[in-house]
């Protein structure tokens, strides 16, 4: 018989070999690994008794709670797959990313239940809010293990790329590729053992967020989630919990050296170990900002995609050395550059970045097309160009797709420009993303005049606002008469990023 590797078993393993450690903390409660694993359980039993039937969709929307793990990995050990949803999502988002997961329930954050009610696209049988009456329905089962209803190749959740109001699309992932990455993460960073202490600090709705967070349960350690980011609020944690590791996106190390000097120089991180940043690359002068802050042996910087798992991984020893780079190949991970005919690049030279490695994604949910498009025979690619050194080293050269990333955060234009679109006197939107120091990348809008008169860019800030989440919001709009073609018609979103 072959025992399925999940999260929930992860965690109860650490529950037998520690049942009274700290697993949990956040914001001054805590949970041992007993509580935390007979939570899990507990869910799992009470999905189970309510009828929600194996390989159905659920929606989770929550921001970072104290029952966050304990509800994915608890339904995921029931069968179920989990819609991590983004906390800040829009009704009308809420309802495209239901529509097409087909979502059979839906658990919901207090903070969270006004965009639920407005969406209005479940009753309330099937809704379970993460309050006291969640807590009744988890605690009335049974608190008798069943193993799980899964394999390891089983998707245990769908985190989507956008939430949309056209065409959301969802990356189905497994708990095998996750389970052995919080394994490879474990040997490739030396900081998720039993003796470990991390900082989760990034929403955990988010692919790297979430890996982060759950990694030092899985191996035995302790995390401390924060509800949300604030720069000071991080480094006095990082000093109170006495935290070995802390993961960032570019976005939180803009704001955390944004603090005047006295402030962060008032705090230390005598027992931290590592420090690693993910989602979006790293400016080389916040590397240097980072290793002469924290010390010269903490930084590592990551590089990967939700559909590929982590990719790569540059080490301290490297990450001022190779400017720009992010890195070799990640542990039991292959890559492959490749030009427009599926042939390898030479050295040097530029080309599609693929890589294969037990992490890989099960494919888009119901898109088989696009999912075929992300493969090449076994490799997977997200559409960055990149190329390596003489050594073998990795630097990302950009996107193949029009993808914006803005503070570790994939934001696709189209979405956007489809939101513009319905306003009156826009005759075509186009959405461009332009350098910006503290978000990496800020979303700004060409609109193209379609009427007698210019359209009024508060109407399409309000419009904006109303239908897309606030990190999707142009920071910018451009009044233009017309926008770069070539002679065939195809845009030229090249030219309009030049003029940022």
């Amino acid at each position: 018989m072959t025992i399925p590797l999940t999260i929930g078993r992860g965690i109860r393993c650490a529950a037998m070999r520690a049942p009274d450690k700290t697993a949990i903390c956040f914001e001054g409660l805590a949970l041992s690994y007993r509580e935390l694993s007979q939570r899990i359980v507990r869910v799992a039993n009470a999905a189970r008794a309510s009828g929600l039937e194996r390989g159905s969709n659920v929606i989770l929307l929550a921001p970072n709670c104290l029952e966050y793990f304990e509800i994915v990995a608890g339904l995921s050990d029931a069968g179920l797959t989990v819609v991590t949803a983004n906390s800040h999502m829009t009704s009308t988002e809420l309802t495209a990313v239901a529509n097409d997961s087909q979502a059979q329930a839906l658990f919901v954050h207090p903070t969270c239940t006004g965009v639920a009610e407005e969406a209005d696209i479940f009753d309330k049988h099937n809704t379970y809010r993460i309050t006291s009456s969640y807590d009744a329905w988890r605690d009335r089962a049974s608190d008798s293990s069943v193993s799980p209803a899964v394999s390891d190749l089983d998707t245990f959740a769908i985190s989507y790329t956008s939430g949309t109001t056209g065409q959301p699309k969802g990356i189905m992932l497994s708990h095998r590729s996750r389970a052995l990455s919080f394994l490879a993460m474990a040997t490739e960073y030396g900081c998720y053992a039993p003796n470990d202490h991390a900082l989760a600090v990034a929403p955990l709705y988010h692919g790297g967020g979430f890996v982060f967070g759950a990694a030092p349960l899985f191996t035995g350690g302790t995390v401390t989630v924060l509800p949300s980011f604030d720069p000071e609020g991080v480094l006095s944690s990082l000093q109170s919990t006495n935290a070995t590791s802390l993961f960032v996106v570019p976005t939180h190390v803009s704001a955390l050296f944004a603090l005047p000097h006295e402030v962060r120089d008032k705090y230390g991180y005598p027992n931290l170990k590592r420090v690693i940043s993910n989602a979006a690359p790293l400016p080389q002068t916040a590397k240097e900002q980072l290793v002469d802050y924290f010390g010269e042996d903490k930084l590592f910087e990551c590089y990967g995609s939700t559909e590929a798992g982590i990719v790569s991984n540059i080490h301290p020893s490297d990450i001022l050395r190779k400017r720009d780079s992010v890195g070799l190949p990640f542990s039991c991970t292959e890559i492959q550059i490749l030009d427009d005919e599926g042939q390898q690049v030479a050295r040097g030279e530029p080309g599609v970045l693929y890589s294969r490695s037990p992490y890989l994604f099960n494919g888009y949910w119901q898109r088989p097309q696009e999912t075929a498009e992300m493969w090449h025979e076994d490799w997977v690619t997200a559409g960055d160009l990149a190329r390596q050194d003489e050594e073998g080293f990795l630097y990302v050269e950009g996107r193949k797709k029009d993808m914006i990333l803005s503070g570790g955060v994939n934001i696709y234009p189209k979405e956007i420009e489809n939101v513009i679109e319905e306003i009156e006197n826009v005759g075509e939107a186009v959405v461009v993303g332009a350098p910006d120091a503290h978000w990496g990348e800020k979303v700004v809008a060409f609109i193209v005049r379609g009427g007698e008169r210019d359209p009024d860019i508060k109407i399409i800030d309000a419009h904006c606002r109303a239908k897309l989440s606030n990190f999707k919001i142009p920071k910018e709009y451009r009044v233009v008469d017309e926008v770069p073609r070539n002679p065939t018609g195809k845009l030229l979103k090249r030219m309009l990023r030049d003029q940022l």
